[in-house]
């Protein structure tokens, strides 16, 4: 180090003993102040997290199915005479009443025929009252051998033959009075008619049972819907072990969603199940009844239907908002432990629910699920749970819940 020296004098006005002394100094006030000890910050508060907790509950099982509209009866309305169309009495696609007229075929061969048939019938009738006088006088006569035994039994026969000509000619003309109503065509049932088949001077034919209109009875409607055999056989297990309450078969709710989406307004009621199963396709096929006041729905038409076949009076749900899923498609959830504590647990997901997902084993009654703050929440973690209530203002799988204390 360089030394500085007083002036005029020569001699140096810092020397060895005082700059160690100065360096001295500057060492322990360094080291005075490494040896003070820093406070550690604060520890965070436990994060708050709205939980809900699990509860064993009834929940109906629903199950929706394919299927399609059928009217419950059906009339085609077919010629039972031969002969020429003369007119139509209805407005197609109208309202028709049982016993209403439809078409006119020409009655007059009918009516012909009819009236020879009468007229056989009084020949008939007069041909008997012949054959039993005769007879009547015969059975006197042969008392005192005036007539051979003979002759008296060929009148006899006679009668019986005049009988039965009778009996002919009056099946002749009930055949003509039918053949002539047949003329004409009336509604079988009441219903819907649909497109005429035929039209005025139409040639229509018994032999060929000419198609002339179809009849459809669309109040109420049928809906046929198939459910695998498959499925049906678990329910009944499941019904046999106690897991779920079956409901009686008149009691048995149908609800229908249209093609469009829409939910149709008037309940259904289910009918019955078929007692076989198809070979080909392994389904079973249900029916259930609709009103269709307004007919609105149609034969034909496909729709799904949402059956309610029995109640699971043991199930485990949880909101659709507390289920994550990995990578592997595993689905898990975060469970508070009774310390606060935050655990992964891995379930197994059934069916949807509302809002809501059955939970088929991995949780059990009681036990807290966190279904508000899971960004904030990591396994091991202590957690300030707090009552979670789904806003049901917001959508049922994403919308914001409210935290309650």
């Amino acid at each position: 180090m360089r030394d500085y020296f007083e002036f005029g004098s020569g001699k140096p006005a810092f020397g060895p003993p005082l700059m160690a002394l100065v360096a001295c100094a500057l060492i322990a006030g360094t080291l005075t102040g490494c040896g003070k000890k820093q406070q550690a910050p604060a520890a965070p508060p436990p994060a708050e997290v709205g939980v809900v907790t699990i509860t064993a509950t009834n929940v109906p099982m629903t199950t929706e199915l394919p299927g399609r509209l059928d009217p419950v009866r059906t009339a085609e309305v077919r010629a039972r005479v031969t002969g020429i169309v003369l007119k139509r009495a209805f407005e197609e696609g109208s309202e028709v009443k049982e016993g209403q007229l439809l078409f006119q075929i020409d009655p007059a061969p009918f009516q012909a025929a009819y009236d020879s048939a009468q007229a056989s019938e009084a020949r008939a009738e007069a041909g008997l009252a012949e054959a039993k006088a005769k007879a009547d006088r015969y059975d006197a006569l042969v008392k005192i051998n005036a007539v051979s035994k003979q002759d008296y039994e060929s009148a006899i026969a006679a009668a019986k033959q005049g009988q039965a000509d009778v009996l002919a000619a009056q099946a002749a003309v009930e055949t003509a009075k039918l053949n002539l109503g047949y003329a004409s065509v009336t509604a079988p049932i009441s219903g819907r008619i649909g497109a005429a088949k035929v039209t005025e001077g139409a040639l229509v034919s018994q032999s060929a049972a000419t198609l002339m209109a179809t009849i459809q009875q669309l109040d109420p409607i049928y809906f046929d819907l198939v459910q695998s055999s498959t499925e049906m056989l678990r329910l009944r297990q499941e019904m046999e072990q106690g897991k779920l309450k079956s409901i009686a078969p008149g009691e048995a709710k149908v609800s229908l969603i249209l093609e469009d989406g829409t939910i149709y307004s008037h309940p259904g009621k289910l009918l019955f199940s078929d007692v076989t199963v198809d070979p080909a396709t392994g389904m079973i096929t249900l029916r259930a009844e609709f009103p269709n006041p307004n007919h609105l729905l149609l034969p034909g038409m496909f729709a799904r239907g949402r059956l309610e076949e029995a109640i699971n009076t043991q199930a485990i749900t949880v909101t659709q908002r507390a289920v994550q899923y990995g990578a592997n498609g595993t689905a898990s959830v975060l469970v508070v432990t009774p310390d606060n504590k935050v655990e992964s647990r891995n379930v197994q997901i059934g069916r949807a629910i509302g809002g809501d997902w059955m939970v088929t084993a991995g949780l059990k009654p009681g036990e807290r699920v966190i279904a508000e703050g899971l960004q904030k929440a990591q396994p091991g973690m202590t957690v300030k749970p707090v009552p979670f209530t789904l806003d049901t203002t917001n959508d049922v799988s994403g919308g914001k819940g409210a935290a309650q204390q």
